[in-house]
């Protein structure tokens, strides 16, 4: 079966790729074996001198790598170039201080002397997503390989020439063999390659369902897996707000990728007596945002990365009003080639409804009433995901409570919008994931945490 991309802008057909063979892809696990047996004895010096390699092609090309994913999936050329420059920081952010991260542990035992020590596990198999076609490779490419494993990504079939062009940089870097490379298979080729004996590990960012697929497949083989899925993240709006801050940090974060991020927020949660002049400054902030071809300067917004991906949302949208909630801005579709979806706010949301209970996976932002501060807190909870979510209150050390140990998640920022970090680990609980990726915690999610005692 071909892998095609698609233009989301006019829904043309940009290429078709072909599938790798068996024996394509029995070839290229095989040399990520071999590959192993070396990057493994590699110093952290070398490793370093890789990813600072890395991030100084990553950055002489990214003009050409911004216009890829705006051609595969609609990104604006501006969100590219950052997207494509926070990859060469995390690539030099590990190079820094990988080392450190990965030393000895020192134990006081009864032995002469006893330590612990972090081996590489092998190759890991990334599966990755179209949304953020560069950051979601290198950030849990960088880590992995700084700490001695190999890598191989299988990426969405729609970002094709954005996986290949990762693979022509470490190809320009004269990266050694068998260190990182690509699958070009679709979703039904996954489980013979976790099967391979090649592959130590799997790592997947994308929905809740892909995500218990391949968790259970690796589960089976007893093989480590990180699962980084979907999210409903809700930001909670007290009473004592800074709402001009709270809204404009909200619409920026519902508008993060153009809704297209596990970790942009969905569900606003905000006090009753706020609710009218959250709406009001929301609605203000949405209509500052320009929508338009994303190869042309000047737009925020591109189209969704797929018209599949469009109607879907919509039809959420639909759902959610014919069970009660209300339109207020946006949410028309207009007869147009591209995947393209306006800014939208919903009002009257409340559980049972799809923009209250699903992952809105584009430009809408719910908002949801709460009578009092504990309403709003219970609310946030009130969801089958865990990623990410926020606190907007001007009383610090309440806000830092609330985000601490009351709103269950696995990131929560105070009157600012939840980002990933390459310093902060990253990842969910519940149904948007297990493990850790960035931080000193990503950076040992893959390695063997060996006991070594000397008598």
């Amino acid at each position: 079966m071909p892998l095609q991309s698609i233009n989301p802008h006019n829904n043309k057909l940009i290429k078709t790729y072909k599938e790798d063979s068996p024996r394509q892809i029995e070839k290229k696990l095989q040399g990520m074996a071999d590959g192993f047996k070396n990057w493994r004895q590699s110093s952290f010096a070398q490793r370093a001198a890789l990813l600072n390699a890395i991030a100084t092609e990553l950055l002489k090309q990214k003009a050409e790598l911004a216009k890829l994913m705006a051609l595969e999936m609609g990104k604006p050329l501006s969100k590219g170039t950052i997207e494509v420059e926070k990859c060469a920081w995390v690539c030099q952010y590990y190079a820094k201080h990988g080392k450190q991260m990965l030393a000895d542990n020192i134990i006081e035992t009864d032995y002469s002397k006893s330590f612990v020590t972090h081996n590489p596990l092998g190759t890991v198999l990334a599966i990755m997503p179209w949304n953020y076609p560069f950051w979601q490779v290198f950030r849990c490419l960088a880590p992995n390989l700084m700490a001695g494993n190999t890598m191989i990504l299988k990426h969405a079939a729609n970002v094709s020439a954005c996986a290949l062009a990762i693979k022509k940089i470490f190809d320009a870097v004269q990266s050694p063999a068998g260190v990182f490379d690509v699958l070009m298979v679709d979703y039904q080729a996954i489980d013979a390659v976790l099967e391979h004996k090649a592959i130590a590990a799997v790592t997947l960012t994308g929905s809740t369902r892909a995500g218990k697929a391949v968790a259970a497949k690796a589960g089976s083989l007893l093989k480590k897996s990180v699962m980084e899925l979907g999210g409903a993240d809700a930001y909670i709006v007290l009473k004592d707000a800074d709402v001009e801050l709270a809204a404009k940090e909200c619409a920026a974060s519902r508008l993060k990728n153009g809704g297209q991020s596990c970790i942009s927020a969905k569900r606003f949660i905000v006090d009753k007596s706020i609710i009218e002049k959250f709406t009001d400054a929301m609605v203000e902030n949405m209509k500052k945002v320009t929508m338009g071809n994303p190869l042309v300067g000047g737009f925020e917004l591109g189209p969704m990365a797929r018209m599949d991906l469009r109607n879907s949302l919509h039809e959420q949208v639909l759902r959610s009003e014919m069970k009660g909630a209300r339109i207020h801005w946006g949410g028309s579709v207009n007869e147009v080639n591209g995947a393209y979806y306006p800014c939208t706010i919903l009002t009257d949301v409340t559980p049972g409804m799809p923009a209250f209970d699903e992952e809105m996976f584009g430009p809408v932002a719910a908002i949801i009433e709460a009578k009092d501060e504990a309403h709003a807190i219970q609310l946030a909870n009130q969801s089958n995901y865990g990623l990410g979510g926020a606190v907007f209150t001007k009383n610090i050390k309440k806000g830092e409570k609330i985000a601490a140990t009351l709103i269950e998640a696995g990131s929560v920022f105070v009157n600012i919008q939840v980002n990933s970090d390459p310093r902060l680990p990253f990842g969910g609980i519940k149904e948007s994931g297990y493990g850790r990726e960035l931080g000193v915690l990503g950076i040992k999610e893959f390695v063997n945490v060996k006991s070594v005692a000397i008598r």
